[in-house]
């Protein structure tokens, strides 16, 4: 090397080494940053980075009108998740809260439940030792007034009921009520607290061996539920046997749903589901070994409303043959969604995975191309499937089979061991217009009938009481009539005892609680009275499945 070019070397190492220090600082600032993952710079890639950014850019500066920037990336974001699949989701920020309670099991606020009867918000119960229950709030009470506000005229004044009631734990609200016999408003102060929601809806004992437990979601509490439920109708009342009833469940949380499975499986190690996605590895969930109860016959109750977590429990005590499945196809959603939060309070909620029954078996339905996919009921109905009329379509292609060799099929939900069709009568018009009534229409029978009050028990309320169905059915058809004045009462004679059960189910509730209601309707529903007919065969699994011994 030259003198001349040593002293060029000299001179520019330093430069360079400063340069290389200087893009390393950059590099390592920019790779810290919280920003977004979006290029925000003018030119573009492969990938597209940087292009919404852009665009929002030029309609934020140059746009005619002034835009709004909320309504614009909502609907950019909804836009780019219409190419994913239907499960993957935005939660908009005013709606995430909401969300979250019904998951979470609890929010905060005065604890009743309601109905908005004429126009007026009417209590149909307080829930035991919650805020209103404690102030000495009472079904059938009329609020008046929440605060200064009156609150009549709900719907002509766009009043939301549950934004009254709800507000932070510890604060006061006050409340003015009507109540019959009462000729002056009385006046309350309820401080609200934690009220729960829960995802049981009903245990009882249905007869001397089989315990039934209702489930309307899989939330953060529901296995506490369960266990509550099994704790008190199997080993307290002696029951042996479990119907699980998850019709209309639409899933929740899939660690609920396992947890609630290893209480039906006593060994160790069974697999129950597994998860599997393009960046999410193989992820079983298997049975604990640590099973409470010594539950010996299952029913599990499925319909086309049953999806996702539902469905995993269901999936899994058909596969291995734990106990029979009962009732319509279930929905067929088996992908996996986490949830990740959005820097203005909103989320989203994304498909990472799939999940699988323990016979390897995706039970997902097809949803490319198929603008009808969330229709899916409407056509099974149209079909017949839903009826009885056909049999189900199965893809005999996506076979699989259980621990005893029975086939199972892939790709369209969970098709149970037992069909029980649906009775397309129900949707009468008429019948369904006087069944809205009676909800309402349940204030005013219990004040002209006071005597109901003094029936303690569900059983004395079956043996002894029968109502006079065509005076309360005519009583229904004129509340109905002010919104369809063409009805006609006079139904069909199926239709008028679905009506009557229907009656005896909504009024035991409001004297008993909840549970009551399915104590006196489960009494004739077929899917029901089907499942213990099967679990009551010396070989459940062979009854329900038609095989010959």
């Amino acid at each position: 090397m030259s003198d001349m070019e040593k002293r060029s070397f000299t001179i520019w190492t330093p430069l360079v080494y400063s340069l290389l220090l200087a893009i390393g600082l950059l590099t390592g600032f920019l790779l810290k940053t919280d920003s977004p993952l979006l290029s925000v710079g003018g030119g573009g890639t492969a990938g597209g980075s940087g292009r919404v950014e852009q665009l929002m850019g030029y309609i934020e500066a140059r746009y005619v009108d002034q835009p709004n920037e909320d309504e614009l990336y909502e609907a950019a974001i909804t836009a780019v998740l219409d190419h994913l699949d239907p499960h993957s989701s935005y939660i908009p920020r005013d709606e995430l809260q909401a969300l979250t309670e019904s998951m979470e099991g609890n929010f905060e606020g005065i604890g009743i439940e309601y109905l908005v009867v004429n126009d007026t918000i009417t209590v149909v119960s307080a829930l035991p030792d919650g805020p209103s229950d404690k102030a000495g709030i009472l079904s059938g009470d009329q609020i008046i007034y929440v605060g200064d506000s009156l609150v009549v005229n709900v719907e002509e004044q766009d009043i939301d009921p549950a934004s009254l009631m709800r507000g932070t734990g510890g604060s006061e609200v006050g409340l003015r009520i009507r109540r019959a016999g009462q000729d002056k408003l009385l006046s309350f102060v309820v401080t609200r607290g934690p009220i729960p929601v829960n995802s049981v809806d009903a245990a009882y004992t249905i007869d001397d061996r089989t315990a039934y437990v209702k489930i309307n979601r899989f939330s953060q509490n529901t296995y506490a539920e369960f266990m509550a439920a099994l704790k008190e109708h199997l080993e307290q009342a002696g029951a042996r046997d479990l119907i699980i009833d998850l019709r209309g469940n639409p899933g929740g949380y899939l660690q609920e749903a396992t947890k609630l499975l290893s209480e039906l499986f006593v060994q160790r190690g069974v697999l129950l589901v597994y998860t599997e996605g393009r960046s999410s590895s193989r992820q079983p969930y298997k049975s604990s070994g640590r099973a409470q109860y010594n539950i010996q016959n299952v029913a599990i109750l499925v319909d086309g409303g049953s999806a996702s977590a539902s469905e995993i429990v269901a999936g899994a005590v058909q596969d291995h043959d734990r106990g029979i499945v009962v009732g319509r196809r279930t929905f067929g959603k088996g992908l996996v969604q986490e949830q990740y939060p959005l820097s203005d309070g909103s989320a989203l909620r994304l498909t990472v995975a799939r999940y699988y029954t323990p016979s390897d078996r995706s039970i997902q339905r097809n949803y490319e191309g198929d603008e009808d996919y969330r229709d899916d009921l409407s056509r099974r109905f149209e079909s017949g499937e839903l009826t009885g009329r056909t049999a189900v379509q199965v893809d005999s292609s996506m076979i699989y089979y259980t621990d005893n060799g029975h086939p199972v099929f892939g790709g369209g939900g969970i098709t149970p061991d037992h069909y029980v069709p649906l009775d397309s009568s129900l949707n009468d018009p008429d019948f369904l217009r006087l069944r809205q009534q009676v909800a309402p229409y349940m204030f005013t029978y219990l004040r002209e009938h006071p005597e109901l009050n003094e029936l303690t028990t569900v059983e004395a309320f079956v043996r002894s009481y029968r109502p006079q169905m065509s005076v309360i059915t005519g009583e229904l058809a004129e509340l109905a009539r002010r919104d369809y004045p063409d009805l006609n009462p006079e139904l069909p004679p199926h239709l008028a005892n679905e009506l009557e059960l229907y009656f005896r189910s909504r009024l035991a509730r409001q004297l008993f609680g909840p549970t009551a209601f399915y104590e006196v309707y489960n009494r004739e529903d077929e899917t029901v009275q089907e499942a213990l007919r099967l679990l009551n065969d010396k070989d459940p699994l062979a009854a329900a499945r038609g095989i010959s011994k």
